[in-house]
């Protein structure tokens, strides 16, 4: 409601070359007492607006110097402010919004949207954008956790370590992803070793487990997956095991199972030299069975079996960033172990692997898949060349790669998948040499975010 109302006779009050409405004291060059309302408002020069109270409903365009909006008396802006090229908006510190901060309203040379370490990623809502220094890039809220917008600093690099030949193996073989071809030597584990569990960022791939022979340890050992070369130590898990299944975000990595440990589940800051530290519990005994499935914010394993127990089909959920038992995410089509898996930031892959069969296990050449982000059951993907078990896979946003295994004999097979699609394997390339029992990691898995 205006508080003061003029027709075309009523007067202006000039005093001293200052103009007042309703006031006979003016005391700036053109002062309004009350409210005021103006369908055309251009002002030429400097302006200085001391204060903005009320409603201001039309669009606004400042085309002069500039306008300093500070705190003092609230206002609603039901329009749209434009700001002529080469201008200026001020906020002042008292300023409020209702989402972000004052920080986040300002407007240099360029778009600059929250930015932060990890740890320091606000509350968001779905679309909201930050730039992350810890990976340097922008990231995206989807609703379910944060999405790397690119994954330009990573190679695409799948590297596949250990395994059984039949004796014992060392070697490190790796892969571009993007591509086919046969496998090059990428260098060598601290020792001979299988049935390792593997996690990995887009910087270091971390192995955990198993031993020479057919010994178990604690050992965790690390790899940069861009440089090539040995493995190197990194600490230990709480208890000596092999066939722990990994799963990894951004930044942590989770080891869950093996023998004799089947329900100890682990985790690591993967950035971060030292041992492992107590993370929960799953929900059912797992050994032989898969890993490597991630979106970001949950992590997949399941299957095996635990002293000649019935392979299991069920598949635990964790959440990366609360530590606490698994709980029950759905099934897989069978029962399968000594199988492995592999995913992009929506789907995860499960491949091959054995089930009970009447009188021996059953070599598995099926592929199924499920949905990362909601709870159920595999759907049947297709079939990998050749039917094995004891497999190793690797994925990009893209692809999932499987290699190594066997069904009598042991081989060095690297097939491929297209994981967006469903439909059959095809041939990839060859390992260096042939082995069961390897465990492969990659720079650009789902977990890492991207699309």
């Amino acid at each position: 409601m205006a508080t003061q109302r003029f027709g075309y006779l009523d007067d202006f009050t000039q005093k001293n070359n200052k103009v007042g409405i309703g006031t006979s004291t003016p005391q700036d060059k053109f002062e309004i007492i009350g409210g005021t309302r103006s369908t055309d408002l251009r002002v030429a020069g400097i302006a200085t607006l001391t204060s903005a109270g009320g409603f201001i409903e039309k669009h606004i365009q400042y085309v002069e110097d500039q306008i300093k909006i500070d705190d003092g008396d609230s206002g609603t802006l039901s329009g749209e402010i434009v700001v002529g090229s080469g201008q200026t908006i001020t906020v002042g510190t008292a300023a409020t919004t209702s989402q972000g901060t004052v920080e986040a309203l300002k407007v240099y040379d360029m778009f600059k949207p929250p930015s932060g370490g990890t740890n320091q990623r606000p509350p968001a809502k779905t679309g909201a954008l930050f730039y992350n220094f810890d990976f340097k890039t922008i990231e995206f809220f989807d609703g379910n956790g944060w999405k790397q917008v690119d994954n330009t600093t990573t190679s695409g690099r799948g590297v596949f370590g250990g395994g059984q030949s039949p004796a014992t193996q060392q070697v490190i073989d790796f892969v571009n992803i993007a591509s086919t071809g046969n496998a090059l030597n990428f260098g060598e584990l601290t020792s001979a070793k299988h049935s390792v569990g593997a996690v990995s960022s887009a910087i270091r791939g971390i192995y955990a487990g198993e031993g020479p022979g057919a010994g178990v340890t604690t050992d965790i050992e690390y790899l940069t997956i861009a440089a090539g070369g040995g493995a190197i130590d990194f600490g230990d898990l709480t208890a000596a095991r092999r066939n722990t299944m990994g799963m990894s975000s951004s930044t942590r990595g989770i080891f869950c199972g093996g023998v004799p440990a089947p329900t100890t589940v682990d985790y690591i800051e993967i950035a971060t030299l030292g041992n492992a530290i107590s993370f929960g519990t799953a929900i059912f005994g797992v050994s032989y069975g898969l890993g490597n499935m991630s979106n970001g914010v949950r992590g997949l394993a399941g299957g095996g079996q635990v002293n000649g127990t019935p392979r299991e089909t069920g598949l635990i959920s964790f959440i990366f960033s609360s530590l606490g038992n698994g709980t029950n995410f759905g099934d897989m089509t069978v029962g399968r172990s000594s199988s492995c898996g592999c995913s992009n930031s929506t789907r995860g892959i499960i491949l091959g692997g054995t089930v009970d069969g009447s009188s021996k296990p059953d070599v598995q050449s099926s592929i199924e898949f499920i949905t990362i982000a909601s709870e159920g059951n595999g759907t049947i993907f297709g079939d990998l060349t050749d039917a094995r078990s004891s497999v190793n896979a690797c994925a990009s946003q893209t692809r999932g790669v499987a290699a190594g295994g066997g069904n009598d004999p042991i081989t060095n097979i690297i097939d491929f998948v297209n994981i967006a699609t469903t439909g059959n394997a095809l041939d990839f390339g060859d390992l260096t040499i042939g082995r069961v029992h390897a465990v492969a990691l990659s720079d650009s898995h789902g977990g890492l975010g991207g699309f």
